[in-house]
């Protein structure tokens, strides 16, 4: 008698929890769904000013990049707005089942979002400005020759986009010490190494200002 009223005692407090349980289940899935519904609308919403803005179009007329390539960023963009909102409603949604570690990981994740957000934007923009960069210089240097001209703007176009991914994954948090030591040092070889074209290449004309300078004290 003594082994089943211990498991009807067992029984009994299960159920009970179960049934104390219920309405935070029911609550909780309530919650995710209205943040699951908020989603999509936004996903329709983001769409269709894409869509009213025709940036594809736009930077596809400008040769500035191919329209596919736009909409994967604004896909990216989309996607990453929907998971946000998703997992703004998921986080009350675990408290209400007692998820209490999840709510944790859902937390960091969210305060995660804005910031691979900014990074894509910086990242879309950076690729817009690669392209432009890359235009103007061919066009400038045209008169050299064709070949220098590729040359040199593809040059700059891989330029802008290293200096676009440092940014990017500085923005992240991925190794930004490491990534503005690297900065550092790439903008001093460049200063170091223009100073030293500069002087190098610009020996004769310098002697020949200073020369018409000591002519015209004498």
């Amino acid at each position: 008698m003594v082994i089943f009223d211990s498991i009807s005692a067992i029984t009994t407090s299960a159920l009970d929890s179960f049934v104390t349980y219920i309405p935070h289940l029911i609550g909780g899935i309530i919650i995710l769904a209205i943040g699951v519904i908020l989603s999509q609308i936004a996903r329709r919403l983001l769409s269709s000013v894409f869509g009213f803005f025709k940036l594809d179009s736009m930077i596809a007329d400008a040769k500035l990049g191919s329209a596919r390539e736009v909409k994967i960023w604004q896909e990216t963009i989309t996607e990453i707005t929907v998971w946000a909102i998703v997992i703004l409603f998921l986080i009350p949604a675990a408290e209400a089942w007692g998820l209490t570690q999840v709510t944790v990981v859902l937390n960091r994740l969210l305060f995660f979002i804005p910031n691979l957000l900014i990074a894509v934007i910086i990242a879309f923009i950076g690729m817009v400005l690669a392209g432009l960069a890359s235009d103007i210089i061919r066009s400038s240097v045209r008169s050299v020759g064709s070949n220098s001209a590729n040359t040199l703007a593809t040059i700059t176009k891989g330029a802008v986009l290293f200096f676009t991914a440092l940014v990017v994954l500085n923005q992240l948090g991925v190794a930004q010490d490491l990534v503005r030591i690297l900065f550092t040092g790439i903008v001093a070889m460049l200063a170091i190494a223009g100073g030293l074209a500069f002087g190098l290449g610009g020996q004769t004309l310098a002697r020949e200002i200073l020369d018409e300078l000591k002519k015209s004290v004498k």
